[in-house]
């Protein structure tokens, strides 16, 4: 079941009413497990650029939408490899700055996964 995300603040998310101080990724299934932003960190040295391998890491068979909360500022975008690599694999990308991709996550529908970033 997909879970709801009530709001966020800088520094943390709140999902089904309980407050996570670290970036998010949710599965189709459902499950809120913390974002592997090594693999986009150990590339560019930063996890403010998605890297390849952390879109390989994301996309999940049946995935046809990934939702990207961009920070609070909006400061998170994918890499040249990572935007390829989702439309090779005819995954839609939503990015928009945290609180606007919540809006867009709670109204979303079908086969969709979340990656959010909570601070910048």
């Amino acid at each position: 079941m997909k879970p709801k995300i009530d709001g966020t603040e800088f520094g943390s998310i709140v999902i089904d009413g309980d407050r996570i101080e670290h970036d998010v990724l949710i599965r189709l299934s459902g499950e809120v497990t913390k974002r592997k932003k090594k693999l986009s960190k150990a590339v560019y040295g930063t996890s403010h650029i998605v890297s390849l391998a952390e879109a390989e890491y994301i996309v999940e068979k049946g995935v046809e939408r990934l939702i990207v909360g961009a920070g609070q500022s909006g400061m998170v975008r994918l890499s040249g490899e990572a935007a390829d690599y989702l439309a090779k694999k005819g995954v839609a990308v939503d990015l928009a700055p945290t609180p606007e991709a919540i809006a867009h996550w709670n109204k979303a529908h079908g086969s969709v996964v979340g990656l959010f970033h909570v601070t910048c």
